[in-house]
């Protein structure tokens, strides 16, 4: 295999693993705008949906593509519940400490409750389509990737027409700007920090969704996607969905051609490397425009 084609390969490859962490970074940058908190949940959340997607299909025999209609719905609803039983109150403090340990302690609660009710066995979606491979010039692209990458991409842009496009998405934006003003203009801010979680979660429903077509999953593998999701979040910048798709995708390309070039054993530092960097020297990401807005 020629370099040129190695090089194509990895790139393919980054653009399509990097989707999903670019999904789950949405739904980070929705939460995270209204309510100042990082959902580290976000991860844990995405491989319960995907077990969800797994026993659709393993007991009803519904494609997980076909689950979405299923899937996102109830992930909404379940993001709204989330806001009004438990993250409210908090939601309502100076001290967002609160709401990021109510975060952490939802995060342990799913882990655990997916470790007893379904085991810590690895699970994988096999589909009649999980095999097919394309192999356009010299390259290999797996079916389920390529789906998950249009997957993304079309979620995305569900998101971001509904933030530009709807009253309601209109005032998440304007509370993720400033949301003691938005309150003084009448806008009620439980019911933008309610839709802001209702599309953060169904942003997870439809990456676990993705993720379940993908990977091999475990109920411990949700915390290690949360921090892959926050460092594309950080690549992209706060408020920018495309951003944050596209950071995602950048990540993508860090750890593939990492992985081949320096080895698999420096991935994670890499790119917890190009974190901290992009951090310190562009705390708004690539994308993003000021570091105060979300």
């Amino acid at each position: 295999m020629s370099e040129y084609a190695i090089i194509a390969q990895l790139a393919i490859n980054s653009i399509l693993f990097g989707s999903m962490y670019g999904i789950a970074a949405i739904g980070l940058s929705l939460i995270f705008g209204t309510m100042r908190i990082v959902f580290l949940a976000q991860g844990t959340v995405i491989i319960f949906f995907a077990y969800i997607a797994y026993w659709l299909l393993t007991l009803a025999g519904i494609d997980p593509y076909l689950s979405l209609f299923i899937v996102v719905p109830f992930a909404a609803l379940l993001g709204i519940g989330f806001y009004y039983s438990i993250f409210k109150e908090a939601a309502a403090l100076e001290d967002r400490n609160v709401s990021l340990l109510i975060a952490v302690g939802l995060m342990f609660l799913m882990e655990n409750m997916m470790m007893v009710f379904w085991k810590p066995d690895p699970r994988a979606v096999v589909t009649p389509y999980t095999s097919w491979v394309f192999s356009p010039f010299g390259t290999s692209i797996q079916f389920t990737r390529l789906i998950a990458l249009v997957l993304a991409v079309l979620a995305t842009l569900v998101v971001w027409l509904f933030l530009k496009r709807t009253r309601i998405g209109t005032a998440v934006r304007a509370a993720s700007e400033d949301m003691v003003s938005t309150t003084l203009m009448g806008i009620n801010p439980n019911m933008v920090n309610a839709v802001a979680f209702a599309l953060g979660i169904g942003m997870a429903g439809a990456a676990g969704i993705g993720v379940a077509t993908v990977y091999s999953f475990d109920p411990m593998f949700g915390f290690a996607f949360s921090l892959k999701a926050l460092i594309a979040l950080a690549l992209g910048g706060i408020g920018n969905v495309w951003g944050a798709l596209l950071g995602g995708i950048i990540l993508g390309f860090i750890e593939s051609f990492a992985t081949y070039y320096v080895g698999s054993g420096w991935t994670d530092a890499i790119s917890f490397g190009v974190f901290l960097l992009v951090l310190s020297f562009m705390p708004q990401g690539l994308f993003g425009s000021k570091v105060s807005k979300a």
